[in-house]
């Protein structure tokens, strides 16, 4: 299963980034497969993206809405706001562990022999403050004088678009290398800081910092598609425990907000068929003969 996922990974990183013509165009793809949505963290101005990021999208819906209105507008992004929506209500989490690039990136990081440190519990938190302050409240009320706000995560934060976009469209275009200021320098230190911390703890920018995975976390216990325990034939054994890369308990905690739904509990650690995936009232079990079985 694990090596499913993998396969499933990096098609994922294939179809957002499939403009493998801009060595020579040195330019951003801008074709009509720029309005589909990537479902995970993959950045806009990737020179290989041939898909819109998400989180660049929403704040600029809340970054422009005062302006909008200011002009009588009445655009509120529904077509970004619907994309999100029917992501996350379909699959929640199992984006994050099934088709995010920075995901798959900060697990081969982890793979690494280096000596291994648990994610103190309450930082996850911190990706629901970051979520808050820097998709929603900044952008909407940190505003130039005719009422336009900023990216603020994009601009100031996000690891992934400083390695996806950053630093290919630098070595694209030479110009841009003098234009690189304490900005640029800023967001690489923190990417090397994220890139590092993955070496030694488990997906530490998914657990601690990235918004979209608290927003789809946020719908993990009523998607579509979701993993869930069966008391009756869980045994409390507590295998499930150990090869979490999140490091939660789902015996205890059953669609968490933190679950990635990487399914290693299910295939790897469980063996009495107490963990099932419910692909929308259709039961999977990884240890039974007759597979599917209908909810009831």
């Amino acid at each position: 299963m694990q090596c499913l996922r993998r396969w499933v990974q990096t098609i994922w990183i294939f179809l957002s980034n499939g403009f493998w013509l801009f060595p020579f165009t040195r330019s951003l793809y801008q074709g009509p497969l720029k309005i589909i949505c990537a479902p995970g963290l993959n950045c806009y101005s990737c020179p290989a993206s041939t898909s819109y990021c998400l989180l660049g999208s929403l704040q600029q819906l809340f970054a422009t809405i005062r302006f909008n209105l200011s002009m009588g507008s009445s655009f509120f992004g529904a077509y970004v706001l619907g994309s999100m929506g029917i992501l996350a209500a379909s699959l929640g989490r199992f984006i994050c562990g099934w088709a995010c690039p920075f995901g798959l990136l900060q697990e081969i990081l982890y793979a690494l022999p280096t000596k291994k440190f648990s994610i103190y519990p309450s930082l996850r938190y911190g990706k629901y403050l970051f979520l808050i302050l820097f998709i929603f409240f900044l952008p909407l009320f940190i505003v130039h004088d005719n009422g336009l706000g900023y990216p603020w995560f994009c601009k100031y934060i996000c690891p992934a678009g400083t390695l996806e976009a950053g630093l290919p469209m630098l070595a694209l275009t030479p110009y841009l290398r003098a234009a690189a200021g304490l900005l640029f320098l800023s967001k690489l230190l923190i990417l090397l800081a994220y890139l590092g911390w993955s070496t030694c703890s488990s997906r530490p920018f998914c657990r601690t910092t990235c918004p979209l995975g608290a927003f789809y976390g946020l719908f993990n216990r009523v998607s579509l598609v979701r993993l869930q325990l069966d008391p009756q034939r869980c045994t409390n054994c507590k295998a499930c425990h150990s090869v979490c890369p999140v490091e939660i308990h789902f015996n205890e905690t059953p669609n968490s907000p933190e679950c990635i739904n990487c399914l290693k509990c299910m295939t790897e650690a469980c063996t009495f068929n107490a963990i099932s995936v419910d692909l929308a009232g259709f039961k999977l079990y990884p240890h039974s003969t007759q597979s599917v079985n209908h909810h009831p």
